[in-house]
């Protein structure tokens, strides 16, 4: 379709394909052409053709003659949905994160290979570790990255698939290594690290748990190594796992609430035990 100068076209295209999804509802999930074609009030060839580019690109499902909303469109709105409840309701927790370490608390979910920062209280020391909501880091290398590969048995598929670039002479490319590091990690309850992404940077995480026992997010603190050293850990680590089982049952999580999905030596959390993790 050629675009007309007041770029309108494609406007037009998109509130039709809007006006078929918002054909579909609760009372009825699943629809034939037909009734589609009646419900938006399109021509039948117009409504044909978006009906099949729609399928085609995943936004909708054909079984047999019926339609129903594709599986792809709802995996893609949920990370949305989700998110905004996860960044509310554990707010509170990463502020107060924030005042008791006096460092900037991060709050990251994982996105395949990576990992994302979605909210944060912000140090208010005048030399901090720069985060921004939004930054994408890799999983492997950093604390919050481990938590996901100790706890999410697809992160290190992911991790490994992408491959494990080197950032530091101290970031962890040898797998062998990084799986003795993650069952440390799992046991522990937390990880840390020290200027395996960045140099002069270190990091301590916990996981964060949704109602389902599944990890939602993680949660921890970032600072320089002036500031968080290998001996801070004792002290630190504590806090920061206290952070996280306070954003999980603010996400619906109890203690004792095992996933389907989760590895085998999947741990209760506020049992783990709290040692110093050596500074991985």
């Amino acid at each position: 379709m050629t675009e007309d100068r007041g770029g309108t076209a494609p406007v037009l295209v998109l509130r039709k394909f809007k006006q078929i999804l918002e054909s579909f509802t609760i009372e009825q999930p699943e629809l034939t052409l037909q009734q589609i074609t009646r419900s938006t009030g399109l021509p039948a060839s117009t409504c044909q053709r978006l009906v099949h580019n729609l399928v085609r690109e995943g936004f909708l499902d054909r079984y047999d003659d019926v339609y129903r909303v594709g599986l792809g469109l709802v995996r893609w709105a949920a990370p949305g949905t989700f998110g905004l409840d996860l960044v509310r309701l554990t707010r509170p927790v990463l502020q107060q994160l924030r005042d008791d370490t006096g460092e900037t608390a991060c709050l990251y979910v994982r996105d395949g290979a990576f990992r994302t920062v979605v909210s944060l209280a912000e140090s208010r020391h005048p030399v901090i570790r720069l985060f921004v909501v939004g930054m994408v880091m890799p999983l492997h290398a950093g604390s919050a990255g481990k938590v996901f590969l100790a706890w999410d048995r697809l992160a290190l598929k992911d991790a490994i698939g992408h491959g494990l670039g080197r950032f530091t002479p101290r970031t962890v490319t040898d797998i062998d290594l990084l799986n003795e590091q993650l069952a440390r990690i799992r046991e522990d309850g937390y990880a840390s690290t020290f200027e395996e992404r960045d140099l002069g940077a270190a990091s301590l995480s916990a996981p964060v748990f949704d109602r389902n026992g599944d990890l939602a997010a993680a949660v921890g603190i970032g600072a320089p190594t002036q500031r968080m050293s290998p001996a801070d850990v004792p002290a630190l680590a504590p806090v920061v796992i206290a952070a996280a089982e306070r954003a999980s049952e603010r996400l619906g999580y109890r203690p004792g609430t095992r996933s389907s999905s989760a590895s085998p030596d999947f741990p209760n959390m506020v049992a783990a035990r709290r040692r110093p993790a050596d500074g991985l």
